[in-house]
C-alpha cells in the first residue's frame, strides 16, 4: 500500500504481509464474481431483470412476489438480498438508509495492452477529498473518488458529464490518477451517495419475519471505508444458507428459528461494523487545513498501524461443501 497527498507527496508505505502478517488484500471484480457465483446453478435459475414491484403474504406459510416483467412467484421463503433501496426490506418496515454527507465516484479503467500499475493499494488524501485506484487485473484497474456534499444533489445521468465531475475534483492531483480515470469508459463510471443503516437493537424491525429474511445491503448497508459491504453479504450467505440447510428438512418452525439465529449471529458482527465504518469515514473526510496537515505528517506515517485495523477482516467459517458443476 502507498500513500500520497494530493500533491503527490509519499505520506507512507508497506507491504502488507510485513505490516500485518497473514492479512492480504484481494481486489475482485464485480462482474467476475458474480458470473462465477452464478455459474454453479442450474440453467434458468436467475430471471434477469426482474425486480421485486409487489410482496404480499398468502395464507400462513407462503408469500407472493410480483415481479416488475409481469411474473409472479410464491415461495415458501424470501431471502431479499436487493441492494440498499431494497422493496423487501422497504415491505418489512426498514427506514430509508440515512446518508452520511459524501459521496463517491467509481470507475474501471481499460488497459487493453496491459496495465503498467504494481500489485499495489494507493490512496491519495485531500481536504474532504480523497481517490484511490488498484489493480484487479493484467488490463483493468479500479479507481474512485470520494468527496464531501451537504446533499446528495441532483441526480446525473450523462456519463460524460459524470466523468467530467470526476477529473475536475482531481484535476490538480498526481497524473496517475487522472490517466486512470482518462482510460475509464463514460459508461462504467457511476456517482453514488454514501449511505448506512444503524441497526440499534429494539428500534427497527427484526432481520426476519413470516420466513422472510433480508441479506447484506438489503438489511446492514454500510459506507465502503472498511471495504467490507459485499464481504459481509458473503458472509451472510454463508452463515444463513447453513442455517437453513438442516431447517428445510424439519419443518415451519426449525426455518423460523434458523432464520432467527441468522439474525442474531449476524448483528452481533455487523452492527459496530456499520458504526465504525462510519466513523472511519468521517476522519478521513476531514476538511479543517491544521487537522489535515495532521493526519498527513503524524497520524498516518506515525500513529496508525495495519494490523489492528484489519482485525474486522478476520471472519473465519469452514470450508465450504464443493458443488459438482452443472
Amino acid at each position: 500500500m502507498v500513500m500520497r497527498s494530493e500533491d503527490g507527496r509519499e505520506l507512507r508505505s508497506f507491504m502488507f504481509e510485513e505490516e500485518a502478517p497473514g492479512q492480504e488484500v484481494r481486489a475482485v471484480e464485480r462482474k467476475l464474481l458474480l458470473e462465477t457465483l452464478a455459474s454453479r446453478l442450474p440453467s434458468g435459475a436467475i430471471s434477469f431483470s426482474s425486480r421485486v414491484r409487489k410482496i404480499e403474504k398468502q395464507g400462513m406459510d407462503e408469500t407472493l412476489l410480483e415481479l416488475d416483467n409481469g411474473n409472479k412467484v410464491l415461495a415458501k421463503i424470501v431471502i431479499g438480498c436487493d441492494g440498499v433501496r431494497s422493496p423487501i426490506a422497504k415491505w418489512m418496515g426498514f427506514a430509508e438508509p440515512n446518508y452520511v454527507g459524501h459521496c463517491a465516484f467509481r470507475g474501471l479503467a481499460l488497459y487493453p495492452e496491459g496495465q503498467p500499475f504494481k500489485q499495489k493499494v494507493n490512496y491519495i488524501y485531500g481536504r474532504g477529498l480523497r481517490a484511490g485506484y488498484v489493480p484487479v487485473s493484467t488490463t483493468k484497474v479500479y479507481w474512485f473518488i470520494c468527496f464531501n456534499r451537504p446533499t446528495p444533489g441532483q441526480k446525473i445521468t450523462d456519463p460524460a458529464l459524470l466523468k467530467k465531475e470526476a477529473i475536475m475534483l482531481v484535476s490538480n492531483w498526481p497524473r496517475e490518477l487522472l490517466d486512470v480515470i482518462h482510460k475509464t469508459p463514460d459508461d462504467v463510471v457511476i456517482k453514488t451517495p454514501l449511505v448506512d443503516r444503524w441497526l440499534w437493537p429494539g428500534l427497527g424491525p427484526p432481520a426476519s419475519t413470516d420466513n422472510v429474511v433480508v441479506v447484506g445491503d438489503a438489511w446492514h448497508p454500510m459506507t465502503p471505508n472498511l471495504g467490507q459491504g459485499a464481504c459481509c453479504a458473503l458472509e451472510d450467505a454463508i452463515v444463513l444458507s447453513r442455517k437453513l440447510a438442516g431447517a428445510i428438512k424439519n419443518g415451519p418452525e426449525s426455518i423460523d428459528k434458523a432464520l432467527r439465529d441468522y439474525s442474531l449471529e449476524r448483528w452481533t458482527r455487523i452492527f459496530p461494523l456499520t458504526i465504525r465504518a462510519n466513523l472511519v469515514g468521517v476522519l478521513l473526510q476531514w476538511d479543517n487545513l491544521a487537522v489535515c496537515a495532521f493526519r498527513n505528517n503524524v497520524m498516518i506515517p506515525k500513529l496508525v498501524r495495519l494490523g489492528p485495523f484489519l482485525e474486522h477482516t478476520n471472519f473465519e467459517c469452514e470450508l465450504l461443501e464443493p458443488v459438482a458443476s452443472v
